[in-house]
């Protein structure tokens, strides 16, 4: 990538983006199936479980505007990063407010920067998007996503093994989840997410190198809620994640979780299927 191509990606820091969407009751009831939860019928007025506003605000592109690896095509909102893999990497959140099942939610969104990195794997480009969802009541949820853009590997070229990390603490919460190809498919189709590497088979072997789908970032994120909804003392209300390293399907997925000893904070994670550490999070609970 050259540095013209750079500079002209500063050029989208500062850019805007607004939306409205409505959190519905089949919305709700849905990701509650996706999540194997055996939960009531939910009603308007429900408070909506810390986390789940992931299913708001999908990208809706038409057809024609879809790229090659199924997300939309770049330039719009997000810049047009020249590399051809994108995945998610990580995000900060704090819950401001409650949101509620029938809420009309407002989304207010800004590319807050562009960072070019170089990496073991090569070129790398990181975008952060800051995004306030706000009701009627007031902001809700503040979130900070991070989005890395990477070229493709040197197929020539001889890949060292992964150094896996080791897991941050000792799990004093844990559950296991085998993701299988229809869970994801579900959750991207709750989220009206494209990506081909989580139900392509040939085009994520083929194309992008993987031993089979992906497990979508954002649902192993929300699978980690759900662990402190599960077991923490109070609903989080600060949230910090990082995705370092992939998770497939049909290979167990351990969600574990270590709790400070004042209870006001915990200490979150993923492990894959051989103990290698796939995001680390931290939590803070509502006094």
């Amino acid at each position: 990538m050259q540095q013209a191509d750079l500079a002209r990606l500063s050029e989208w820091i500062g850019q805007r983006e607004s939306d409205i969407d409505t959190i519905t009751i089949p919305s709700v009831l849905r990701l509650a199936a996706t999540l194997d939860r055996d939960d009531p019928r939910p009603r308007n007025g429900d408070p909506l479980p810390i986390g789940w506003h992931s299913i708001l605000f999908p990208r809706v592109v038409r057809q024609s505007q879809i790229g090659p690896d199924g997300h939309p095509e770049r330039g719009d909102f997000l810049p047009p990063v020249p590399l051809p893999r994108r995945m998610f990497a990580g995000k900060r959140i704090r819950f401001e407010g409650e949101l509620r099942v029938g809420d009309e939610v407002r989304r207010e969104s800004v590319i807050q920067s562009v960072t070019p990195k170089q990496g073991k794997s090569g070129q790398m480009v990181f975008v952060t998007v800051r995004t306030e969802m706000s009701t009627g009541r007031g902001v809700a949820v503040v979130e900070e996503q991070d989005i890395v853009y990477r070229e493709e590997p040197d197929p020539n070229a001889p890949k060292p093994p992964a150094a896996a990390q080791a897991a941050p603490g000792t799990p004093v919460w844990r559950k296991v989840v085998t993701p299988d190809p229809v869970m994801l498919f579900r959750y991207s189709a709750l989220t009206f997410n494209g990506h081909r590497i989580h139900y392509d088979h040939p085009y994520v072997t083929g194309t992008e190198g993987y031993p089979t789908l992906v497990m979508n970032g954002g649902l192993t994120t929300l699978l980690v809620f759900e662990l402190a909804r599960a077991f923490g003392p109070a609903p989080v209300r600060e949230f910090s994640s990082r995705n370092v390293r992939p998770l497939f399907v049909n290979r167990a997925i351990s969600l574990c979780g270590e709790p400070a000893a004042d209870g006001r904070s915990a200490r979150l994670w993923a492990e894959d299927d051989t103990g290698a550490l796939a995001l680390s999070a931290t939590a803070q609970f509502a006094q």
